[in-house]
């Protein structure tokens, strides 16, 4: 046969582990496992402050999506289709539209076929900028952003009327 290419599809909500598993019981029971390849959740890890402190968790990179790695035909294309939880293929039509290369590179890390995991958390301030402090001692003072290294930043706070700086997670401040 050809090439395997990859598929996107859609699930419930909350089902995309149960498609999963549910998926490949099928494709072991129909003895179509040359027509498959990997089936992926792809999920990514994520910095958040919890209470003071940073936590570590996973999260779905794309809820109610799994990607199938397959030979399209009518045959493995029915299989999935009837698959509890799957509302269909992503694309338009009837036929789906296999993912292009680039977006497959991109998703899926080459190397282990794992998902991709990042961990740096996003900063959408700058040096200058006042931002809002939503965790620890110093929740609900306002500053101003004095420094930013990685993921610590020095926000200048003004404490009985004298600006002092306090030294922050990323993760325990917003923009105002």
């Amino acid at each position: 046969m050809s090439d395997k290419k990859w598929y996107v599809v859609h699930t419930y909500s909350g089902h995309e582990n149960k498609v999963k598993t549910n998926l490949e019981k099928a494709i072991h029971a129909n003895g179509l496992e040359e027509d498959f390849g990997k089936i992926l959740v792809l999920t990514e890890q994520v910095v958040e402050m919890k209470d003071g402190k940073r936590s570590k968790s996973t999260r779905k990179m794309f809820p109610s999506y799994v990607y199938v790695e397959m030979n399209y035909t009518n045959e493995t294309g029915f299989l999935v289709q009837n698959v509890p939880g799957v509302t269909g293929f992503v694309g338009p039509g009837k036929k789906p539209v296999p993912l292009k290369d680039a977006e497959v590179r991109r998703l899926i890390n080459s190397d282990v076929g794992a998902p991709v995991k990042t961990e740096a958390p996003v900063v959408t301030f700058k040096v200058g900028d006042s931002v809002k402090i939503t965790d620890g001692p110093f929740s609900a003072f306002t500053g101003v952003v004095d420094n930013i290294e990685g993921a610590k930043v020095k926000v200048m706070v003004s404490i009985f009327g004298r600006a002092t700086p306090v030294e922050l997670d990323v993760m325990q401040v917003d923009p105002v």
